[in-house]
Order: C-alpha cells, then sequence, then structure tokens
C-alpha cells in the first residue's frame, strides 16, 4: 500500500514568496482592537463568499456521542447573528441525537484561500418552528422533497431505493406545496468561546480569543 504524499514543510524562500501575500492579506492589526467577534465573524464570511470556491459557509459541527466519543461533520451555516450561529437538520439524524442528549457543540470553519479560520464552542438550542418553517420554505422544492424521502444516518439498501423514496413523495406532492416535516429543524450554537486564526509567515500565526462573561467578551491574544 502506498503512503500518501504529506507536504513538507515550506522553505523559507517559499515563506519569503508568500510573505507579501500573506501580509496583505492577514497584516490588519485592528482585528485585535474588536471587543466582540460576532461583527469579525461576518466580516470573515463576507470576504470567504468573495474568494472560496465552494461553500464559503460550510463549517465542521463536532458532538458527542452516548459513548462521550466525539463526532464531527460538515454542515452549512444558515444564519449568524448576536444570539448564535443557526444551521438546519434532520432531528433524526446522528447530530440531532447527539445535540438532543447533550446540546454542546463545536464549529470550525476553514477558508483555504484566505489562510484563516474560525473556531466556535458553546450551547446549543433548538431554533423556533417559525424560523424552521421559513427556512425550510426558501429552499429548492427538490430539496424539501428529499427531506420527506431520506431516513438521514439510517442504512440505506442501495441507491435505487433511496431514488425509489424520492419518486413516492414527489408523487406524494405533486400540485401541492411541500411542508416541513416535524423531523426536520434548525438548532442555534450560542457562543460563549470564539478564537479567530490567521496564518503569518514562519507558523508565527495570529490568534484572537474571545470568551463570554455574561453580556460582554474578555479578549485575549494567544501565542500561535
Amino acid at each position: 500500500m502506498t503512503s500518501p504524499v504529506i507536504p513538507s514543510s515550506p522553505t523559507r524562500e517559499e515563506y519569503a514568496r508568500d510573505y507579501a501575500a500573506a501580509l496583505a492579506a492577514n497584516g490588519d492589526e485592528t482585528i485585535f482592537d474588536r471587543t466582540e467577534p460576532i461583527g469579525l465573524i461576518v466580516e470573515w464570511l463576507a470576504q470567504a463568499r468573495a474568494h472560496e470556491a465552494n461553500d464559503p459557509n460550510a463549517m465542521a459541527l463536532s458532538t458527542v456521542d452516548a459513548d462521550g466519543a466525539p463526532d464531527s461533520r460538515m454542515v452549512l451555516l444558515k444564519d449568524v447573528d448576536a444570539r448564535g450561529l443557526t444551521f438546519y437538520s434532520n432531528r433524526e439524524s446522528a447530530k440531532g441525537l447527539q445535540l438532543h442528549a447533550r446540546p454542546r457543540a463545536a464549529l470550525l470553519f476553514h477558508w483555504k484561500s484566505l489562510r484563516r479560520q474560525i473556531r466556535v464552542r458553546g450551547a446549543v438550542e433548538p431554533v423556533s418552528a417559525a424560523e424552521a418553517d421559513a427556512y425550510f420554505a426558501s429552499r429548492a422544492r427538490e430539496s424539501r422533497i428529499g427531506a420527506w424521502a431520506s431516513d438521514q444516518s439510517r442504512p440505506l439498501q442501495d441507491r435505487s431505493a433511496l431514488e425509489a423514496a424520492v419518486a413516492r413523495e414527489t408523487a406524494r406532492f405533486d400540485g401541492a406545496d411541500v411542508p416541513r416535516p416535524e423531523h426536520w429543524t434548525g438548532w442555534r450554537v450560542l457562543p460563549d468561546v470564539v478564537e479567530f486564526w490567521r496564518d503569518r509567515p514562519f507558523r508565527l500565526h495570529d490568534r484572537l480569543r474571545f470568551t463570554r462573561e455574561g453580556e460582554d467578551w474578555a479578549r485575549t491574544r494567544l501565542q500561535p
């Protein structure tokens, strides 16, 4: 079995070549004057939309299973405001069951094009039915039908079984609106720790951590 090729650490010449670009993208010291993290999350997301080729709102969601083992997967951020960061999925999926049993989570954004990441940790709460209804209604009809057809995280015999379920639900809702299934909902991560990381040459990266203290945030610049 051939081992994967792991890139070597950059040479001094390679660091020097990339230094100007890295400084232009990640050399703004004013981020360390910020007093709260949500505004900076919004700004970095906007910059990611301009540079990242695919799914700039993709984030790794980490939960804990019944045995206490961590479990991670990629989901899409659908809203961010002063309350927290929101995503949607199936309540009966593995992630949904884990969040119900242990309503805390970690999030990780990584933007390769910008050489940045954001880490978030906090409690999790379900969104309201009205919020879930509004977002579900905004999805493509085929995606709404898919939410009815898929028993997410359950075993699947083969692709044809899934396609048959989609055909069945398509016929069931023919000529009618596709309502939100009760098992399809959203969650909001309520951040109590947010850490921003950005690449700097020679692994001397910038790190800025915000920790919630009541209604305010404590700010700490961290060693790389």
